[in-house]
């Protein structure tokens, strides 16, 4: 299966459902929709729900960092994500750390429930 893709507003976060393959060209299409959407509707917290069938190569990962840079996801941004397939959890865990490093948002959480509540959390502090 192709990746799938399912953006809506909560309310109070942008719900992202990411299902399928990943490759850049996936990630590039989902994250500029995300933009689109957070900037519509003025809200900046994300939670990213993934059922990845096939994990984004380790060197497109890397690339991960330039197109938040690209797309200008920046601070303003909180970007809960959690994959839903423990298979894709090394490639998903590798692409946190290199935001991380490079300063850009994002954290990987293994439950819903916790990312939803971390998200909400720091959106309210």
């Amino acid at each position: 299966m192709k990746g799938q893709i399912t953006i809506t507003h909560e309310g109070d976060h942008i719900k992202v459902l990411a299902d399928g393959e990943k490759s850049y060209q996936f990630a590039e299409a989902l994250w500029s929709q995300v933009i689109d959407e957070c900037q519509k509707n003025q809200c900046f917290n994300v939670l990213g729900i993934a059922t990845t069938t096939v994990p984004i190569e380790t060197y497109d990962a890397l690339e991960m960092a330039d197109l938040f840079e690209r797309l200008e996801i920046d601070g303003q941004y909180r970007i809960a994500w959690v994959e839903m397939n423990p298979e894709a959890y090394r490639t998903i865990f590798f692409i946190e750390s290199v935001l991380s490093n490079r300063g850009l948002p994002g954290r990987v959480f293994l439950e819903v429930e916790e990312a939803r509540n971390w998200l909400l959390k720091a959106s309210h502090s």
